[in-house]
């Protein structure tokens, strides 16, 4: 095949598999809602079985639906059968994922699920089906047919099964007014997580304090702005911000003047310099210094000077 050949194939399938998602809106009914609400109103787990490709796509809705505060376990369909049906508690809803719903595996575990009097829903290819006969709730995710040219290889209906697993999770996600607050509590390691729950203080309390009185002359203010090693000092007096001094203005000072004798901090100093509270989130800080064009931020608390947040501590965290 030629470069050519092999972008047409790829287009093609994603052109067959939009038309095909596309096509599930027009399948969203009452049954889609009574799920939702279902699902919700719940006192105990939703547990999601399937076999085949169609347990793959159950564990990664299983994934989105954990992440955004819905408790669902995976339980593969032909493990139920031969002992995991045991997952399976008094107030659990089951949902059953099946192109066909017709395999042995969906069967025999539908009259199990059935018998210990849990509800259970249907994601389900063929509406026609043993599973979609024998569910409380029927999610239709039929597609005319596979993107594989051999209309055999599971693709267009894993994708319709996936998409109507995530329409489900955003819709419950909104039906209990699910917040970024609430998605930082299941996200704290990642990049996302941080972004909704690490605030200034949890990083500039990790930097030195730099700080100099309004009468430091051009030594002690040099010396305070090396040692502390993030290219600025604050100026206070009675632990009040007064201004900031960072090694720009040092560098441009001496350019300026040629005799630095009987100047001090006071003297070159920038006031109402820029800050940030140090609840605020980590992420607005960055937000802050990107608009100004600034590499840090002088931090403070209960409106006194209480340290320095730079870009570099941001970045090291990954909060881009």
């Amino acid at each position: 095949m030629t470069k050519e050949q092999i972008q047409s194939v790829a287009k093609q399938v994603i052109a067959e598999e939009s038309q095909s998602i596309n096509k599930l809106q027009d399948f969203i009914n009452d049954d889609f809602s009574e799920a939702v609400e279902l699902i919700h109103k719940s006192k105990g787990r939703l547990i999601i079985t399937g076999i085949g490709k169609s347990a793959n796509i159950a564990t990664k809705i299983v994934a989105t639906l954990n992440s955004t505060g819905t408790p669902a376990i995976f339980m593969h369909a032909a493990d139920a059968i031969h002992g995991d049906l045991g997952n399976v508690q008094t107030h659990d809803v089951v949902m059953c994922i099946s192109k066909s719903g017709n395999t042995p595996e969906i069967k025999v575990l539908i009259p199990l699920v059935k018998s210990l009097g849990n509800k259970l829903i249907a994601n389900v290819g063929n509406t026609d089906s043993f599973l979609a006969k024998n569910a409380d709730l029927v999610l239709n995710s039929s597609v005319e047919k596979e993107a594989c040219p051999n209309n055999l290889a599971p693709t267009s209906s894993t994708t319709a099964q996936l998409v109507v697993g995530d329409a489900l999770a955003v819709a419950l996600l909104q039906y209990r007014g699910f917040t970024d607050r609430d998605f930082a509590k299941y996200h704290p390691g990642g990049a996302l997580g941080k972004q909704l729950y690490l605030r200034v203080a949890d990083l500039c309390a990790n930097n030195e304090k730099p700080m100099v009185g309004l009468d430091a002359n051009i030594r002690e203010i040099i010396i305070e702005i090396s040692t502390k090693r993030l290219g600025t000092t604050a100026v206070i007096e009675g632990n009040k911000l007064q201004g900031i001094i960072t090694d720009g203005d040092i560098r441009r000072m001496m350019q300026k003047f040629d005799n630095l004798d009987g100047l001090f901090a006071k003297d070159i100093m920038s006031k109402n310099p820029s800050s940030i509270d140090a609840n605020e989130l980590a992420v607005k800080a960055l937000k802050i210094m990107k608009e100004k064009n600034i590499t840090q931020l002088l931090v403070l608390k209960d409106g006194f000077y209480f340290g320095v947040i730079h870009l570099h501590d941001i970045l090291k965290e990954g909060i881009l």
